[in-house]
């Protein structure tokens, strides 16, 4: 083992040089992956021959070159589900976990409906399948290669894929009035902000850009919600951490919601926003925190 958390060492100090943040970690999940164990069980794993360290040099110098982990590993942990990445879709946030947590904690009936826009690799629509097991589940996008990942990781789901464009009237409308629960992790990220490599580089810039300020899929979006939640039904969509406001706004815009939040992530930074659909001759005010 001493050779190991020898390399460990070494590969912490490379990604560290190369400005990886999380040096340490990568470091160690990289060597649990090449070993075929948790990062917690690193500490038991007989010391590798030399083809291990063989790999784990090439692997680091991977990551130190800013490839993404998830892509080299080709997998990604969200919320109690692991996720097929790589190259072509966006690769799920511990950011848009505080979004997943705010939906499970919602009180929705024994089979709801629940849509998923903008899925991407399917992350929050098979983390709520697997939440609501006898729920309806509709994940959309409208990239190939995309739903080519979430077919994947859904095969053992309920999970139902759509290909189509959120920013189009008229999807879905055989479900207007009829919807417990819309949520969506859209392109929301302001055209020519600055990004790490790991995003500008391999994330889809498809996935990403949201326009010149970051709201041209949330304003179309917010408004397929309105249309298909039943009265009573909750929306939640992330957005970027410059945006809230105008977020709160398109949202309160429709003139289809109450409680509509904003909402921090772990980071306390601006995150998501969640509204539910008005009732009848019902007041507006904010959710109950």
């Amino acid at each position: 083992m001493m050779r190991l958390r020898q390399a460990i060492d070494v590969a912490t100090a490379a990604l560290a040089e190369a400005g990886i943040d999380s040096a340490r970690t990568d470091a160690e999940l990289l060597a649990a992956h090449l070993a075929g164990v948790t990062r917690g069980r690193l500490a038991t794993v007989d010391e590798p021959d030399a083809d291990f360290f063989a790999r784990y040099d090439e692997v680091i110098e991977a990551r130190c070159s800013r490839i993404p982990l998830q892509h080299i590993t080709g997998s990604a942990a969200f919320g109690s589900v692991e996720l097929h990445v790589g190259p072509g879709v966006f690769i799920p946030r511990p950011e848009t976990e505080a979004l997943l947590e705010w939906a499970l904690a919602r009180r929705l009936p024994d089979q709801p409906i629940i849509i998923d826009l903008c899925t991407g690799s399917g992350a929050l629509a098979i983390a709520l399948a697997a939440h609501w097991p006898r729920a309806r589940v509709i994940a959309v996008d409208d990239d190939a290669t995309a739903l080519d990942y979430a077919r994947r990781n859904a095969e053992s789901t309920t999970v139902e894929l759509m290909k189509a464009d959120v920013t189009v009237p008229g999807l879905l409308t055989d479900l207007t009035g009829s919807v417990d629960l819309v949520v969506s992790n859209p392109p929301y990220i302001p055209a020519g902000a600055q990004l790490d490599p790991e995003v500008a580089d391999h994330d889809p810039a498809h996935a990403l850009f949201g326009g010149a300020d970051g709201m041209a899929v949330i304003a179309p979006i917010a408004r397929l919600a309105g249309g298909w939640l039943k009265p009573g039904g909750w929306f939640a969509v992330e957005h970027d951490d410059t945006t809230s406001d105008q977020t709160v706004e398109t949202i309160s815009s429709t003139e289809l919601f109450t409680a509509i939040t904003p909402h921090r992530d772990l980071a306390d930074r601006p995150r998501f926003v969640t509204a539910c659909r008005d009732r009848p001759d019902e007041p507006d005010e904010k959710e109950p925190v």
